[in-house]
């Protein structure tokens, strides 16, 4: 019966869940690495929303950045004490987005001015990671509304620079000993359609960049030069298709169930058509299943390389950007597991299913100081594109959720 009271609550206020929504939305929170100014401006809205909610504490853990105008990269923590006050459910979410990229691409409305269309708010940071962050909050705001004391201390994370590796956000947290072994954690930044499923493990990710140095000429005289861009193009369709079928082996654990090896951002080389480079970047992001060794593909894409310097002439450069290696996954019988199984029944009426994914989040973190930890949410995977937007009933729904597995 309590369960139901918290459910309606939650439905009555909707209108309110969904205006707060767009209210972050309208607030870029992008990483200096990719030209923003990082999350201050979307955390102070985001304050002001909290202290309407009446939480017992709300604590402030920013951490140094030198590259933002403001100086520092602002992580949230906001307590609601339960029953038990030795237990703690942690919601987790992150105040960063990505950037919108190219906007012509846009074509519901621009990416920070969010809209409502067929149930569907749109904006950048909609889906990934504004649904769950004002999901856990008005999950909190609900049994506080009805007089409900949790029956766990529930902590809700608002944590900065996820998207670009969160040595600012949760690794940040977790150095200053903040999360116990006995912890419960959800991590709402992956999830599928129904929300039915439950991530417990994730693929090892590196990312790379190529650089390829020739020599600049005009482009009526290559004679006189050495193309770089035409050399780094074929060395990185080679690194592809060598990549791929060497690693080709499939895990139906994980979705999708084998690594992934894709070429991403390309950087700017000549200014002019009539330019030709002598130097072409590229970038790569690969997510890997845990059975495969890092440090054995990174031999082979350097051995491609010095390969291609040999045929070519030129200097391939390889930048390890980032190299993570999957920790071990959590226990799919662990406590946190088996209470939001209970909980998505409860709310979906559906059977969750348990697994592991590509792309990484903060719960690997914790994997690896041996907290268990679980990612979840109802999303469209539309986090990363563009029209990028989160569905109201998921927002709704993903609240109920929240909400149930704090009540007693």
């Amino acid at each position: 019966m309590q369960s139901q009271n918290v459910f309606s609550e939650i439905e009555k206020q909707k209108n309110e869940i969904v205006q707060a929504l767009m209210e972050l939305i309208r607030i870029p929170a992008i990483a200096p690495e990719n030209g923003g100014e990082g999350e201050l401006k979307k955390t102070e809205k985001l304050m002001q929303i909290l202290e309407t909610v009446g939480f017992d504490k709300i604590e402030r853990y920013d951490a140094e950045d030198e590259r933002v105008p403001s100086k520092k990269r602002p992580n949230i923590i906001a307590y609601c004490y339960g029953e038990d006050s030795a237990e703690k459910l942690w919601v987790i979410t992150h105040l960063d987005v990505v950037p919108p990229g190219e906007e012509s691409l846009w074509t519901v409305t621009r990416p920070f001015e969010p809209i409502i269309r067929e149930g569907r708010i749109y904006g950048r940071g909609s889906e990934d990671n504004g649904q769950s962050m004002v999901a856990s909050v008005f999950a909190v705001k609900t049994l506080r509304s009805l007089g409900i004391k949790p029956k766990r201390t529930v902590a809700l994370a608002f944590v900065a620079d996820e998207e670009q590796g969160s040595t600012y956000g949760i690794q940040h947290l977790i150095k200053q000993g903040l999360f116990k072994k006995d912890d419960l954690i959800v991590v709402p930044d992956s999830g599928n359609e129904n929300g039915s499923f439950i991530e417990v493990a994730e693929k090892s990710g590196l990312w790379f960049r190529v650089r390829t140095i020739g020599k600049q000429t005009h482009a009526s005289r290559p004679d006189k030069g050495l193309n770089a861009h035409r050399i780094g193009m074929e060395y990185a369709l080679a690194l592809d298709k060598m990549l791929h079928e060497k690693y080709s082996l499939k895990n139906e654990y994980f979705d999708p169930p084998e690594s992934t090896f894709e070429m991403t951002k390309k950087e700017k080389n000549v200014e002019a058509v009539n330019i030709i480079p002598g130097e072409d970047i590229v970038h790569f992001d690969c997510r890997i299943l845990p059975s495969y060794n890092l440090q054995a593909i990174l031999k082979h894409i350097y051995d491609l390389a010095e390969e291609f310097e040999k045929k070519t002439g030129a200097k391939i450069n390889i930048e390890v950007l980032h190299k993570g290696v999957a920790p071990k996954p959590t226990d799919a019988n662990s406590k946190i597991v088996v209470m939001l199984k209970e909980a998505i029944r409860k709310v979906r009426g559906i059977e969750p299913k348990v697994g592991g994914i590509g792309g990484g989040t903060c719960a690997a973190f914790f994997r690896k100081i041996e907290v268990p930890a679980v990612v979840w949410s109802t999303i469209d995977e539309m986090a990363h594109q563009p029209n990028e937007y989160a569905k109201i009933e998921n927002l709704v729904n993903d609240t109920k959720v929240f909400a149930y597995l704090a009540i007693p």
